[in-house]
Formats: structure tokens, sequence, C-alpha cells
């Protein structure tokens, strides 16, 4: 007897979207539900640059503990990128999931882990979001629905396809978003990934973080056509580029996105054109791109031009900014104290989730 299939289901037209108060990063830590309730324009985009700038100096204190060999193995940076990570997930709710790539600190940070769990799992230690197996590339939150990151280029992407079938399968109002690189059109897991969600409704956010470069090759050295969300679009589902280094930009296209999604139009798919400012891990010695390319996207840093905004809209000045760092200087501070002092995992420990348990005998 054969497995039954999934079916396509006719998509339907999209209904006006129920808006409310958006999730603040800090309440996507506690599990909290927005409430009815409205925050300010100026109030929400403060949100915006705290939750960036929180990954920018998380990931510039793993720079300094990897040069001090505190932190090892592979590291890659989310430093320039912050912009995806943070309006992305200002569109999902904590019943929504997410699978991330090996690039997933912001992710991580973003979706709501401590920076505590995160630096943990950085250092190996048992108190980490993964038990200190993980390390950099493989962070997981069960409870936060952030299932994590993986070594393998495009190899989220089957499983965000089978948590968004789950999902319909079920009847659930819940999206999945995957967030993945340019290198994975190279991929057959994307291709497979992509028409299977179009031909099942499923859905699935799609989410391509285009930096220009799969490790050190560069697009254009890679694909004949570089517009990917024309091919993605072929698929048949939504798909459009945005400014991957505005944040607002971000957040308006995923809301329009997962407001898609749950209308039970299907899948969409987003192109974020960003850039990494460091190279592609702390090994790369990043030989394949201009300084004079890579300043020119220096001069468009999502930190700084949301920074920028807010102050020349009165709606942030230096006293409130020396706040914002001060807060975020202690809350990674802590993080690292924390992972100093952290134990790690007993010898005795080591099998566990190799292998299944044995059952106890009466």
């Amino acid at each position: 007897m054969s497995a039954a299939r999934p079916t396509a289901r006719p998509r339907k037209e999209p209904t006006p979207p129920k808006h409310g108060r958006r999730t603040t990063a800090g309440e996507r830590q506690k599990g909290v539900v927005p409430s009815p309730a409205g925050r300010t324009d100026a109030g929400h985009r403060r949100d915006l640059l705290e939750g960036m700038l929180r990954i920018r100096r998380f990931e510039e204190r793993c720079v300094e503990l990897y040069s001090a060999a505190k932190i090892r193995g592979f590291v890659h940076l989310y430093i320039g990128e912050e912009a995806v990570a943070v309006g992305v997930n200002e569109a999902l709710t904590p019943e929504d999931a997410v699978v991330s790539t090996y690039r997933e600190h912001g992710h991580a940070l973003a979706r709501g882990l401590t920076a505590e769990a995160v630096m943990a799992e950085m250092y190996g230690k048992a108190t980490g979001c993964s038990g200190g197996r993980g390390g950099s590339m493989h962070l997981f939150d069960a409870q936060r629905r952030f299932y994590g990151g993986s070594a393998i280029v495009a190899g989220g992407l089957p499983l965000a396809a089978g948590l968004a079938l789950a999902d319909r399968m079920r009847g659930l109002p819940r999206a999945t978003c995957c967030f993945f690189g340019d290198g994975a059109f190279a991929e057959g897991e994307f291709h497979e990934t992509a028409n299977l969600a179009a031909l099942w409704n499923l859905p699935l956010l799609l989410v391509c973080e285009n930096n220009l470069y799969a490790m050190g090759t560069a697009l254009a050295r890679e694909h004949a056509q570089t517009d990917l969300a024309m091919r993605a679009a072929s698929y048949g589902m939504p798909a459009w580029a945005v400014d991957g280094m505005d944040v607002e930009a971000v957040e308006q296209a995923a809301r329009r996105a997962v407001e898609g999604i749950r209308a039970g139009t299907g899948p969409h798919f987003l192109e974020l054109r960003t850039y990494r400012f460091r190279a592609h891990s702390m090994y790369d010695p990043d030989r394949y791109r201009d300084k004079a390319e890579i300043e020119r996207w220096k001069s468009r840093d999502p930190v700084g031009r949301l920074t920028d905004t807010l102050r020349d809209g009165h709606e942030l000045d230096d006293d409130e900014l020396a706040r914002m760092e001060q807060r975020i200087a202690e809350e990674v501070g802590r993080a690292v104290e924390a992972a100093e002092q952290a134990p790690a995992e007993p010898v005795e420990d080591l099998l566990r989730h190799v292998t299944s348990e044995r059952p106890s005998r009466r």
C-alpha cells in the first residue's frame, strides 16, 4: 500500500490582515503573545535598532573571543546582515517556526534566544542552547521553535518544507520561515523544496540572504541568471527583491509575505539583497572581494542608517543611544561571564543522544 501524498489545494484570495502590536525581541524571548495595544513608530524603530545593535555587539565580541582561542571551530559572523534577521523576525509570532543556516547567530538572537544560551553554546558548554554539542553552526531551541543551523548549504530547506507540511496537514495557522544564502540556488534542495511548496500550497516563507558570495564564489560566476526572485517566481509563488540593508523595508516585505501565507495563498519568496562585512568565516583570508566594494557596502550599514534616521527625526538622542549601548554591553558581558563559569558536559554523558535510550526493565 503506497503512502498517502498531500494534494495541491486551490489557492485562496488573500483576506485583509488583522493588525496588532508588533512583538518585540524581548517578548519573543519570554514567549509573550502581543496584546492589541499599539506602540509608536518611533518606539518600534528604537526596538529595531536595539535588536540590530545586540547582534552587532555580540558578533564583535565573538571576534575577540575567537582570537583569544576561547571559541573554537568554524565561526561565520553576521556583521552587516543584521537588518535581515531583525526585520524578518518582527513579522513572525512565537508559534511560527524558523529554520536557519550555519551563519545563524543573528537569527537566533532576533528570534529570542538569550545571549547567555548562545554564547555558552559557542564555548561548547553544557548550558548552551544545544547542550554544548552544536557550537556556532548548530544553534537550536525547540521551545522557541528555532530549528537551528545546518552546516550543509541548503540543508535546512527540506526540513522547513516538512515543518510547513506538518502544520498544513494539522490545520494549524502557523508559518515556517527558512533562511538560506544565494549559494543554495545551486543546490537541488532549493528547487525540490520550492516546487513541492508551491504544489502543496505550503505555509512557507523562503528568505534568501543574497550577500553576493557563496563562500568565495561571486554570484555572477555561479549563476547565468542572477535575478533570484525572478527565478523563484517561476515556481508559481509570489517573489520579490528587497533592500536587505534597510530593516524597515525588510520588515514591511516580511509582513506582507506572512500575511499572504496566513491568508492561504501558499509559499512566498523574499530575496533580501545584503552584504557581509566580514569574511565568509574566521578562517577565510577574504582575497576574492575588492576592498572598495566592501567599503561601498559599509556606507549602507543598516545599523548606521537607522541610527541616522532616528537622529534626523529627533527620535533618538546621544544619551538614549549611550544607554542602549550600555544595556547591550552589560548583556553580552554577562553572557561571556556565564559561559566562562559554565560546566562542560560530563564525560559519562557524551554518548547521550547518539543512540536511543534503552527501555528500563521492570
